[in-house]
């Protein structure tokens, strides 16, 4: 028969969850960081454009 487990502790469960959320933080600074590097050219990350991509399909 199915035995329910231990309760997970809070500060264990916080600091899972400060884990997942410090991800999600810095996945966005980078977005953002790219956004702005893009935007004024700065950049060296190639990205195709839509325009290029319709060539490329047709």
């Amino acid at each position: 028969m199915a035995v329910p487990k231990k309760k997970t502790s809070k500060s264990k469960r916080d600091k899972r969850r400060a884990t997942w959320r410090h991800k999600a933080v810095v996945e966005a600074q980078k977005a953002l960081s790219l956004g702005k590097s893009i935007l004024t050219g700065r950049s060296t990350f190639v990205y195709p454009n839509a325009e290029e991509e319709e060539e490329e399909e047709s």
